[in-house]
């Protein structure tokens, strides 16, 4: 998945490309609200990092000209903390809103957060149904079927399955899932991620001994086949 990141502040944007390359994101970087919004224009960003005070062209501006013909995801990068500074952002079509001096765990978390309740490439048709082979869940009723049969799934099973659906052939490790499912300030057994994934594969492979669809790379972690 590919972000912009856009700051006027050459460090912060330095360390920022830094920890979401580390996460597996490509990210490109910019430092004026009017690049930001010719990157956009170009294209094939997932979600956007947008500062609020920049030259040439603030990230308010930056933001409403961006949604003339965009919809990607935009989370505001802000030293306001006010609470009518959030809503001004929203209104110019911010879908987040984070406050300088962040904590880059935070930050990763609602950049996680964002994607997830985007359609991803190979996401949801419009009715929010994803179909990989045999299994179809329903992002907005939160349902699953296996060849058409209903399945019951909890709630951290669902969750688990459709991020691995949404990007298959991505091997994730356990602290990944761990991090992505449960959040990053979980305490619980990474194990907790080995027993989640026998569940659903005794739920939805045709032999749970021999999996077909959620595979497991071993010493790694486990991904979704494609």
């Amino acid at each position: 998945m590919k972000i912009l990141v856009v700051d006027d502040e050459e460090l912060l944007v330095k360390g920022l490309k830094f920890n979401l390359e580390n996460e597996g994101y490509d990210v490109d970087v910019c430092y004026d609200g009017q690049t930001a919004v010719d990157m956009a224009r170009a294209g094939g960003y997932n979600l956007i990092l947008l500062d609020l005070m920049m030259p040439k062209l603030d990230g308010l501006a930056a933001c409403m000209k961006i949604r003339e013909f965009s919809t990607v995801p935009i989370i505001m990068l802000t030293a306001k903390g006010e609470d009518t500074d959030k809503l001004i952002g929203f209104e110019y079509g911010a879908d987040d809103y984070i406050t300088k001096p962040f904590n880059i765990l935070e930050l990763k978390a609602r950049v996680r957060a964002l994607l997830r309740r985007t359609n991803l490439q190979g996401g949801p048709d419009p009715a929010g149904r994803l179909t990989r082979g045999r299994i179809t869940i329903d992002t907005e009723r939160r349902s699953a079927e296996v060849d058409g049969k209903p399945v019951e799934l909890t709630v951290k099973e669902f969750d688990l399955v459709e991020l691995l659906m949404r990007t298959p052939g991505k091997v994730y490790s356990r602290e990944n899932l761990l991090d992505m499912v449960w959040g990053y300030d979980y305490q619980g057994d990474i194990r907790t991620v080995d027993v989640h994934i026998r569940r659903l594969r005794e739920k939805l492979e045709r032999n749970p001994a021999e999996p077909e669809c959620i595979i497991t790379k071993w010493g790694v972690g486990y991904y979704f086949s494609e």
